[in-house]
């Protein structure tokens, strides 16, 4: 009997975060950014409570069953996420958001370079990012269209 085909599947996992930050591009004027970012450029900055979906994608471990184990998942998003974001205001906490623009897209770019640093090469498939149940991200790590 020949053995079966390698199968390629997709595993996600989800966390959630708190986190504050301002819209506000240093390149623009503080009337530009008022008029470009709105109550979102409040000096004071506002919150999130932010969830974020990561998706690997591999061939089904034939012995294992899995594309990755999941305790393994959960540690890389600890460290990549929940460590540097929770509980963090993004312009004053996280030192890359010290000259990049804190948007939600900006947010998932973060994530996802970080988790591209601790996962297994090739494995990582999307990052996506719930600013609000309205407002969604997904990034897969294109840098240009």
């Amino acid at each position: 009997m020949a053995p079966p085909a390698a199968r390629l599947a997709r595993l996600s996992r989800t966390v959630s975060f708190s986190a504050c930050h301002r819209l506000h591009s240093k390149s623009l004027s503080d009337e530009e950014n008022l008029k470009l970012f709105g109550k979102c450029n409040n000096p004071n900055g506002h919150g999130h409570n932010y969830k974020v979906t990561v998706t690997v994608r591999g061939e089904i471990d034939p012995v294992s069953g899995m594309v990755m184990n999941l305790t393994d998942l959960k540690e890389y998003m600890q460290e990549a996420i929940m460590e540097p974001l929770d509980h963090k205001n993004l312009d004053k906490d996280v030192p890359y958001f010290a000259e990049v623009v804190s948007t939600t897209e900006n947010v998932a770019v973060f994530i996802w370079e970080n988790l591209k640093k601790l996962l297994p090469m090739g494995i990582l498939y999307k990052v996506k990012v719930y600013e609000t149940e309205q407002n969604i991200v997904v990034y897969k790590g294109e840098e240009t269209i």
